[in-house]
């Protein structure tokens, strides 16, 4: 090698990798690539919708403190399993988890989508199944579980969080 030429290396993906590819897709293996959106405002739509922080979220966080009591917030209460809840009272092991209508499938406000509509009836059936299963897996671990709707009065909901969390609490 001459004395001006440098080193490169290759860091090109190798043959046949796909970014997309089953073993890259967050680690799942045997996971498909997932579906595009169907148009350029519905991938902005589904960019804006936040993990935490929605307005239902703070508007029941802040009924909770204001009844004296203190949380954490977007925690795993098992951290071994890659759930992630709304508010965690982990003295009292209660996990509370804000669920909103569409992707949760309310019975009273769930609406269908109008577009790849079986796309999004078995996304939210999962969604459910997944939240069926977390609630046993956190029940078998000692923990209560609170399941709140995105409509719910907030209020009435953080009233619903106290008395469980108190009842655990004193009963410890």
């Amino acid at each position: 090698m001459s004395r001006g030429s440098r080193n490169v290396v290759d860091r090109s993906p190798p043959d046949g990798f796909l970014p997309w590819s089953p073993v890259s897709y967050r680690g799942v293996v045997g996971a498909e690539r997932p579906t595009r959106a169907s148009s350029g405002g519905t991938r902005k739509s589904m960019q804006g919708n936040k993990g935490r922080d929605t307005k239902p979220e703070l508007a029941l966080r802040r009924a909770v403190h204001a009844l004296g009591l203190r949380y954490r917030v977007s925690m795993r209460p098992l951290p071994e399993v890659r759930r992630t809840a709304d508010l965690v009272f982990s003295r009292a092991k209660v996990a509370v988890f804000l669920d909103g209508c569409f992707w949760h499938g309310c019975p009273d406000h769930h609406t269908k989508s109008a577009t790849n509509a079986e796309y999004w009836a078995e996304k939210v059936e999962r969604n459910r199944e997944r939240d069926r299963g977390t609630d046993c897996l956190l029940i078998e671990a000692g923990w209560a579980v609170i399941r709140v709707w995105e409509h719910e009065d907030p209020t009435c909901a953080a009233e619903k969080v106290a008395s469980a969390v108190r009842s655990r609490v004193i009963r410890s």
